[in-house]
């Protein structure tokens, strides 16, 4: 055997690859580097293969995938869509006259070209839009002969002042100033309910491609004179989606930054390129996959190529560390490579697995977009068991690391161990944490920092906490487009609707009807409500109109005859107020905003109130009153689904990562040791959120479980080694040593690396992913920091053997 015999942990120095037994190690790696060209060939057909479906994927969203379809409140909604139109998701478009008020007959003119327009888009409710020059908008009136009516734009009109002073009564008499029309009476809205099927296509609405439409053919009425003001879920996830185009500048930023941050650390541009090429390869195979599939890229989903670049770019550099070390003691590239693949490959199988556990334990959130970004990240992290457990040695075997920066990797591995340069003097600060004194001065410092965090973590909220789209940025279009209908406007988008269910004509009784007057009146004293509006309410006006319009008969008559009467004019004036055969009837509440702690409290009213008075489908006269529906109904809903998932998640990612660490570690102190720092970082995280002033919800739910799954690989690293070493004799100071020596760098690097991949986000123009990217690069530094601190201070309590005398001469086998 020719080259050096020294003990390279545990494996002999091999300079001549001839002298390697290619028929040594386990069954994996010799059918993996026997054939590697084959592998590697494989693996090139499969990029190839991959990438041409990624070039398919598609980029849209859907309103459905937002909602927790098996909530009884979105079930409830579902069942009813069809007899509720308008009131789930609808666009709607205000035209402002910026020189005047809205009886301009130029401005009418335009109004009317804005309606015809997004009336011929696909994707728009044509049947139930609403508007001045749409004629299911009517007024009506009270006279001595009755109650008349008709379209609120005259059948006749032309633009002359005589049709103008028409439009006028008409508003006035229609009751819309602060719904349709603006309380200034300088703008105007249109409301379109948003079919979920294109109707050309029959395929789900692609909202890129209608927000796409909604700028260039509605938003192109925008003049010195006129503004367009869009607002809407339709319009929310075209912003996003526009939005993603410029998101793709901080994956490039992403990728520079965590290369620049690999080759400080390996000083070796040939091994740190090709970390990056397999890295990006990951992501091609996770796009393709997607695409075959059947899933799309949304919004939220896009943040997880992010992940896992970043994922297989910073654990990829484990790979280097161990080849560098055998490279630059004389071993062969080809030998480094198999002895790095067979250290590595079960460690990083457990690490991946782990990631992997923490990733598909979001798909128990019952909310599609999040069982989606489960199954896919998940997904993307098994991908990562080809291209950086195999791909990358087997690619290393090739064309090795630059030999100078071998020697230098061996030489400041030299010098941290007899205590020369910086690193030295941080790892000799971090081994006095398994003295006494110093672990209960660590401990107590994180047990402080704890409870802090415990107290104002409890103040965290569910759901939005600001208006408008929080996903956004509070300067974004859209949002100085919500600010101004909610300023022009008393009603606003924000809708909570009540669903009554009653038999066939049931809506008509005097019962039904006052039951639901009395919610109507209970909602209006609710903080946070601006009106109602309700068959109700519509009946107690007719009921006076048909009584020569005295306000001593607006109310709802226990005479049934006058109340059909009633009834019957209120649906031909106003159809959407019930559905044909009055059995499904919506109490609509205008809220203030769509904040979680309004929400709320509509939310405990509504409830409280079916509770008390909803009656048996059988009974003499069957009321239910039903939740929710409405913008801001299915996001109470969705509110509900996230505050019971956050429980559920916790227990199941902290259980999972748990087995795990039993299973790897074989002891229950170890997997104690391991958990604790996770826990603290989460308790952190979300204090972190309550100061930052960001909510719990779907965007921001998916950070906790990527926290712990990415998370606890720190603590894999460091006590494998430390275990291994202490179960052969060595004590806990030597133990703790010899990890950092062989893993505590690699800690570090991986811990900045995907900090500093992902704090690029806290500058995209998506603020949601601004958030996620601030909260992400929180929990890597805290988990890795975490890691280094606590695993010392609390090995010392959990895993210090006493009577065990120090063992110079242990060498472990490396680990990373």
């Amino acid at each position: 055997m020719s080259g050096h015999t020294e003990n390279t942990g545990g494996m002999p120095v091999i300079a001549d690859p001839r002298d390697f037994d290619v028929h040594s190690g386990n069954r994996a790696e010799r059918l993996i580097f026997n054939h590697r060209a084959l592998v590697l060939a494989l693996c090139l057909l499969a990029t190839v293969v991959f990438g041409f479906f990624a070039l398919k994927l598609d980029v849209n969203a859907s309103f459905d995938r937002m909602i927790p379809t098996s909530s009884p409140y979105i079930k409830n909604y579902l069942d009813n869509r069809k007899e509720l139109p308008g009131l789930g998701n609808t666009i709607r478009i205000v035209v402002e006259n910026k020189t005047g008020n809205i009886y301009d007959p130029e401005y009418l003119e335009t109004l009317r070209k804005v309606n015809d327009t997004l009336y011929l888009i696909p994707g728009v409710d044509r049947s139930w839009m609403k508007s001045l020059w749409m004629p299911i908008v009517r007024w009506r009136q009270v006279t001595e002969e009755g109650i008349s009516g008709g379209p609120v734009m005259p059948q006749d009109y032309s633009g002359s002042p005589e049709s103008i002073e028409q439009l006028k009564l008409n508003i006035t008499r229609a009751g819309i100033v602060g719904s349709l029309v603006a309380n200034d009476l300088k703008s105007t809205m249109i409301v379109a309910p948003l079919l979920e099927l294109d109707p050309n296509t029959r395929k789900p609405l692609n909202y890129g491609a209608f927000s796409r439409a909604l700028e260039q053919k509605i938003r192109s009425f925008e003049s010195d004179k006129v503004g367009v003001h869009i607002v809407g879920f339709g319009k929310i996830v075209g912003d996003l989606i526009a939005g993603l185009h410029e998101v793709m500048l901080f994956f490039g930023a992403s990728v520079l930054v965590a290369a620049v941050f690999v080759l400080a650390y390996t000083r070796c541009v040939r091994s740190t390129v090709l970390l990056v090429t397999v890295a990006t390869a990951g992501v091609i195979w996770l796009l393709g996959l997607m695409q075959l599939l059947g899933y799309e890229l949304d919004p939220y989903s896009i943040l997880v190529p992010f992940l896992i670049f970043a994922i297989g770019l910073s654990h990829g550099a484990q790979k280097m560390n161990g080849i560098l070390q055998d490279v630059g003691r004389g071993t062969h590239k080809y030998v480094a490579a198999r002895y790095t693949f067979r250290r590595l490959f079960m460690a990083g199988l457990t690490a991946l697995l782990t990631n992997i556990v923490g990733f598909a334990v979001l798909m128990i959130i019952d909310i599609p977009v999040i069982r989606d970004l489960a199954l896919t990240t998940s997904v993307g992290v098994s991908v990562l068991v080809f291209t950086k457990l195999v791909l990358i040695p087997v690619s290393l075997s090739y064309i090795g690391v630059s030999p100078a920066a071998a020697k230098r990797a061996l030489a400041e591995d030299h010098d941290t161990s007899k205590g020369k340069g910086l690193m030295a003097r941080l790892w000799l600060g971090l081994d006095r944490l398994t003295e006494r004194r110093y672990a209960s001065l660590t401990i107590g410092a994180a047990f402080v920092v704890t409870a802090i965090s415990s107290v104002v973590m409890m103040q965290l909220r569910i759901g939005d906490l600001d208006p408008g789209a929080p996903e956004l940025r509070a300067d974004s279009r859209y949002n100085l487009d919500n600010a101004y209908v909610t300023e022009h406007y008393g009603l606003s988008s924000d809708q909570f609707v009540v669903i009554m269910k009653t038999g066939a004509d049931g809506c008509r009784l005097y019962e039904s009807l006052q039951l639901m007057d009395n919610l109507a009146q209970s909602l209006r004293s609710t903080a946070g409500v601006q009106t109602t509006a309700s068959v109700a309410e519509t009946t107690r006006f007719f009921t006076a109109g048909l009584s020569e319009g005295s306000g001593k008969w607006l109310t709802i008559s226990r005479d049934q005859a006058i109340t059909n009467a009633a009834v019957g004019a209120a649906m031909i004036a106003t159809p959407d107020i019930t559905n044909q055969d009055c059995s499904v009837s919506p109490l609509v509440a205008y809220l203030s905003d769509h904040k979680a702690d309004t929400l709320a409290r509509v939310l405990k009213v509504s409830e409280d109130f079916a509770q008390r008075h909803n009656t048996a489908p059988d009974a003499r006269t069957p009321t239910q009153f039903l939740l929710a529906a409405g913008s801001a109904g299915i996001e109470a809903a969705t509110n509900i689904e996230v505050e019971r998932g956050i429980v559920k998640m916790y227990l199941a990612v902290y259980g999972a990562t748990a087995l795990l660490c039993l299973l790897t570690f074989r002891s229950i102190a170890a997997t104690v040791v391991a958990m604790i720092p996770l826990i603290i970082t989460s308790i952190l995280c979300k204090a972190l959120m309550v100061w930052l002033g960001i909510g719990l919800k779907v965007a921001t739910l998916p950070v906790i479980a990527v926290g712990v799954g990415v998370g606890v690989d720190y603590a894999l690293y460091l006590l494998s080694v430390q275990i291994a070493m202490q179960r052969r004799g060595a004590t806990l100071a030597q133990a703790y040593r010899r990890s950092l020596d062989f893993t505590g760098r690699v800690v570090a690097l991986v811990g900045l690396t995907m900090a500093a991949g992902v704090i690029t986000w806290a500058w995209s123009p998506i603020k949601f992913q601004a958030d996620m990217g601030i909260l992400l690069t929180f929990m890597f530094l805290w988990n890795m920091l975490g890691a280094l601190v606590l695993i010392p201070a609390l090995s010392h309590f959990l895993l210090n053997p006493r009577r065990r005398e120090p063992v110079a001469h242990v060498q472990p086998r490396p680990a990373a």
